[in-house]
């Protein structure tokens, strides 16, 4: 009986504790702020950077909040803040994917803003000269061509470069229970895809950010001063929902589900349904035939001049699809079967195939153009896979 009831208060723990409030790395701030207090910061974040507390103490009384930036956390402890650096999608996640983000001021604070899209992707010896440390907070969804993973490794190496150091908040990855897809070959290295990893690839970003430091991944070799506040109450096998949508195309979980599988649909003549409220969610073309479920892309406040403005595209509705643990090509193998001109249906950005950009790889579009089934194609990226696992293994925090 004993044995019993040991066993049962043991399983009611385990249940407890993982019920328990996933702590993000922002909100570990007895473990970060003694670091910062004093220096000159920077910060690399955007609108997910939040802090969600009920109730934060504040001198003599409680003060109640439900949810404050990581700025304004900052400066209502004095740490002195000397310049935000914004991603793609910018500081306040509004600018439509691939937009110019410009440099300005945070109309709330009134610190400078400095975009590192565009022509800035790299932060430049004069805009982090002046810092002593810089401090990342930015929620990833754990899929290579999301160009948050790209933005990191380029602060890091700038850090490296100017003897300053960075500190990663990691946050949870929404897709971090799988790993799947074609590990990235250095000749098609980009901005939506700089590390031999698969697509998706189960890591936090702070054991990413280990992961760049660790394998030598920055320029010339360099290492970078890196200290991690890892989350706390996380295992790989947590959900969780974010609170904040991390580009204005991700809307709910189930487009950052989908997306490592639909973001196909950005490198083709179709859509992956930006302009609509389901975008990620649906994909279609005006050239699709033999498809009954069609849409029609409109400017919104996520896409101001999406793709087929105005015009229908037949494909279809993916919104009722169960949660996938694996990257689906079956729907982007329909979609090129059922195209009507088979010649133009990969289409290029800047002179360069924009499939083979994404993929990592031109194996994946050729594949796709032989014929090779869903089963052929992923049996092709197994040992490539097995072989990150190993160099993963080395960065994990959570288990």
């Amino acid at each position: 009986m004993k044995k019993i009831l040991c066993l049962f208060s043991f399983l009611f723990f385990l249940n407890a504790f993982s019920q328990q409030k996933i702590i993000v790395g922002a909100e570990r701030f007895d473990e970060y702020l003694p670091l910062i207090n004093g220096k000159k910061v920077g910060i690399v974040t955007n609108q997910t950077g939040i802090i969600n507390f009920s109730e934060i103490k504040k001198n003599e009384h409680t003060e109640k909040i439900t949810n404050i930036h990581i700025v304004d956390f900052l400066l209502s402890k004095n740490i002195k803040i000397q310049k935000i650096f914004a991603p793609e999608h910018g500081f306040r996640g509004t600018a439509d994917a691939g937009e110019t983000v410009k440099d300005g001021k945070d109309t709330k604070t009134g610190i400078c803003i400095i975009s590192l899209y565009g022509d800035n992707k790299k932060p430049k010896n004069v805009q982090i000269k002046d810092l002593d440390v810089i401090l990342f907070d930015i929620q990833d969804v754990g899929a290579r061509f999301y160009t948050y993973i790209s933005t990191l490794h380029y602060v890091m190496e700038a850090a490296a470069e100017n003897g300053k150091q960075v500190i990663v908040l990691d946050r949870p990855n929404p897709n971090i229970f799988y790993i799947d897809g074609p590990v990235l070959e250095k000749k098609f290295t980009s901005f939506v895809g700089m590390h031999p990893v698969p697509i998706v690839y189960g890591m936090t970003i702070g054991e990413y950010a280990m992961m760049i430091n660790g394998e030598k991944w920055l320029k010339k070799g360099v290492r970078c001063d890196l200290k991690v506040i890892p989350l706390k109450n996380y295992t790989r096998k947590s959900d969780y929902s974010l609170p904040i949508k991390p580009s204005p195309n991700l809307p709910n979980d189930h487009s950052i589900n989908l997306y490592p599988s639909t973001c196909f649909f950005e490198a083709i003549n179709g859509s992956e349904g930006r302009g609509t409220d389901f975008s990620f969610q649906v994909y279609g073309s005006p050239y699709i035939k033999n498809m009954k479920f069609s849409f029609v892309p409109k400017p919104n406040a996520g896409s101001k001049n999406p793709r087929f403005n105005g015009i229908e595209c037949f494909g279809e509705n993916l919104q009722n699809e169960p949660k996938l643990n694996e990257i689906k090509l079956s729907w982007l193998i329909n979609a090129y079967k059922n195209y009507h001109s088979k010649e133009d249906f990969f289409i290029k950005n800047s002179g360069e195939i924009w499939m083979d950009k994404l993929a990592g790889t031109d194996k994946l579009r050729k594949q796709i153009m032989a014929g090779k089934s869903e089963k052929e194609i992923k049996n092709s990226w197994k040992s490539g896979i097995e072989k990150f696992k190993k160099i993963r293994s080395k960065y994990l925090i959570y288990k």
